[in-house]
């Protein structure tokens, strides 16, 4: 789950020196090109390539169609071609989450505001996708023409507006004059603040030549984000003194280490203070579950075992790019102090609820701190006083029903470097929480937005991204039915996935908040599905498994005979049968959203 951005994270700084992304192109970026590869499309191209994309997810539309010419002429770009708009934004998404930014191509309007969800998803996840969308012909702007892919107005803002509100930064380019300028701007908008960018280009620009698009007069540079020295000083000084002062303080992860690029400095001072380390639920993945001192997950009232009782009795916890909303807080009812925690936000520092220094790097601040941080393991021993290891769920009995517990048991067994877990929004997420990942190993989920069937196409995106590793995908029948198409985006493309169909007979997670007719699905045959979908075109091999013995002879099956197949494998469990932490979360979420409306 380390993010990296091309080659933004290889070149450092110095004397005030920008950080080139063109390092690693080095030979190709440097030679000018002739008039025929000096195109926008060709220009756009490069600059996806040099900031560390080599694959995009598109959907062709009849206004992007010259400009996916373009950028499939680029010789190191990749066309990944999607099955509908939100699974190619979800793609990007995923991709992103591997690779530090991913691109999704889709025409105006019709295909912007259908990836549009995946897009406000990427933004409260801090992802850096790059959405490029087909836009009208540059004469029709400033007219009263009505246009197709449209509601039918002379007011081609619509898509735009729409946008503004889930990306930084918003390139509309219908004119080659400064389109260089705006691609090169949004590009390295999003690198820099890890958030998704909106690029427009009118559909009749993309094959015209133009002098600004030669490589060698263009460089593409970010500046370097730089502390406050006196800044920094003060909040470290701030810190010790704090931290001084606690008998057992404990450090925590929260899933802005990513954008923060602060992992190796949280290690550094994990290992320098020995405190016991937790990550928040959102944070699994980003550092390492061997590390001596990690005592778990931290998630209030459905951690880990013995987690949350290290972390709430502790008198100084630090979280490290902590996200608390509801569903991280457990319906807001972590039992944590502000006065007691020091709060690591990406780019300020606030300690014990007074103080706040801003202008201070996360990874500075914790290099700077593990540098002068008092040795203090007594949370890690108490933890380890009270830990009890966790026993195996009972065996099935021959041909007796599976169930979930016994069937993550060997899921766990699967795990390894070379593998990656996807988890989708529902009891996937409990479930896989509780897998303790071997070194190496990636695990992503969707917390802040949650929207199901995200894990289809970011699965799609994260295998594209890293072919080296075996993504393991658990995607409830609920969420499957909602983006199934862009299984065959993985055949078609040669991914080797093995994606576990949970099929319980509905929305788990949303009966647990509040129960329904409306959870109610109509069940799919989806080996059935997945097999019309493969129809005998690539690698797919698919089963259904109903006990514990048919589970473990599919596994043995997708990891040999089957490993460079695509391996569909659908369990099916009791509808009822649910981690023991969805129901307490689902309960206290429920609480939270039931509260009555204040008195006015």
């Amino acid at each position: 789950m380390d993010t990296k951005i091309g080659s933004i994270d290889e070149c450092k700084a110095t004397s005030g020196d920008v950080c080139s992304p063109t390092k690693i192109h080095h030979d190709s970026a440097i030679s000018s090109v002739g008039s025929s590869e000096a195109t926008l499309g060709r220009h756009l191209g490069r600059r996806l390539v040099q900031a560390g994309v080599t694959d995009i997810f598109s959907v062709p539309g009849d206004f992007n169609l010259t400009l996916l010419d373009h950028l499939i002429a680029e010789p190191e770009l990749k066309n990944i071609g999607c099955c509908n708009e939100l699974n190619a934004g979800y793609a990007a998404d995923g991709y992103a989450r591997s690779r530090g930014v991913g691109a999704c191509v889709v025409t105006f309007t019709v295909g912007g505001l259908s990836v549009l969800n995946a897009i406000a998803g990427a933004y409260s996840e801090n992802l850096p996708v790059i959405c490029i969308v087909g836009g009208p012909n540059s004469n029709d702007f400033g007219t009263n023409r009505i246009l197709h892919h449209t509601i039918g107005l002379p007011d081609f803002t619509q898509e735009l507006r729409c946008f503004q509100t889930v990306t930084c930064y918003q390139a509309v380019v219908n004119n080659l004059e400064d389109a260089h300028e705006q691609i090169d701007k949004a590009i390295s908008t999003a690198l820099k603040e890890s958030k998704p960018v909106y690029i427009s280009i009118s559909c009749n620009l993309p094959a015209i030549p133009h002098p600004t698009f030669i490589r060698d007069p263009v460089p593409f540079s970010l500046p370097p984000r730089l502390s406050n020295k006196m800044g920094l000083q003060a909040a470290v000084d701030a810190t010790l003194e704090f931290l001084n002062k606690s008998v057992k303080p404990v450090i925590v992860a929260g899933v802005k280490l990513r954008v923060a690029k602060a992992t190796d400095a949280f290690l550094q001072l994990a290992d320098a203070s020995g405190y016991a380390m937790a990550v928040m639920p959102s944070a699994k993945g980003l550092v390492p579950e061997n590390h001596p001192h990690f005592i778990g997950t931290y998630w209030g009232a459905v951690s880990t075992p013995f987690c949350s009782e290290i972390v709430e009795s502790a008198d100084a916890y630090i979280f490290a790019g902590p996200i608390f909303n509801d569903y991280s807080s457990v319906g807001y009812s972590l039992l944590l102090k502000k006065e007691k925690a020091i709060i690591v936000h990406p780019d300020r520092v606030t300690v014990a609820n007074s103080q706040t220094f801003g202008c201070v790097l996360m990874s500075d601040f914790f290099t700077e701190l593990a540098k002068r941080v008092k040795r203090n393991q007594t949370a890690f021993e108490n933890y380890h006083r009270i830990f009890v290891p966790q026993g195996n769920p009972i065996a099935c009995k021959p041909r007796e029903p599976l169930r979930v517990n016994t069937m993550f048991h060997h899921i766990q067994k699967m795990l390894s470097s070379d593998t990656a877990v996807i988890a989708e929004t529902g009891d996937s997420w409990f479930n896989c929480q509780k897998l303790k990942l071997p070194q190496g190993c990636g695990y992503e989920f969707q917390m802040q937005y949650g929207s199901i069937g995200w894990s289809v196409g970011a699965t799609l995106g994260y295998a594209q991204a890293v072919p080296e590793k075996r993504v393991l995908a658990f995607i409830g029948d609920g969420s499957f039915q909602v983006t199934a198409q862009d299984v065959s985006t993985m055949i078609r493309n040669g991914q080797k996935t093995i994606i576990f169909l949970i099929n319980n007979g509905g929305y788990t997670i949303e009966v647990e908040i509040h129960d329904g007719p409306y959870n109610v699905i109509k069940n799919w045959n989806y080996t059935g599905l997945v097999d019309a979908i493969h129809n005998g075109e690539g690698k797919c091999w698919t089963t259904k498994v109903r006990h514990e013995e048919e589970l473990v002879e599919a596994i043995k099956t997708a990891t040999t005979e089957k490993k460079d197949s695509l391996c569909f494998i659908e369990v099916i469990l009791h509808k009822d049968d649910t981690s023991k932490e969805l129901l307490e979360w689902g309960s206290r979420v429920a609480a939270a959203n039931g509260r009555p409306p204040n008195p006015q």
